[in-house]
């Protein structure tokens, strides 16, 4: 999961399905990759688990199929 790169310019906060807890950590720690985002207190797996299917659709989106 540490080769999982989060993009910089996500905003969290717009992301349905994870708690509101998680969303403000994520927001403010701003982690580099997935396995920082699961080391966070107060991140759990079912986050984590949105988490990646809101990075896979926005790549489908985007078009660049990370």
């Amino acid at each position: 999961m540490e080769n999982k790169k989060l993009p910089k310019d996500i905003d969290y906060m717009e992301i349905k399905g994870v708690r509101i807890e998680a969303r403000q950590k994520l927001n403010k720690v701003k982690p580099e990759n997935i396995g920082q985002a699961s080391r966070i207190s107060g991140v759990n797996p079912a986050d984590i688990s949105v988490l990646l299917i809101y990075l896979e659709q926005r790549s489908r989106n985007d078009g660049t199929g990370a």
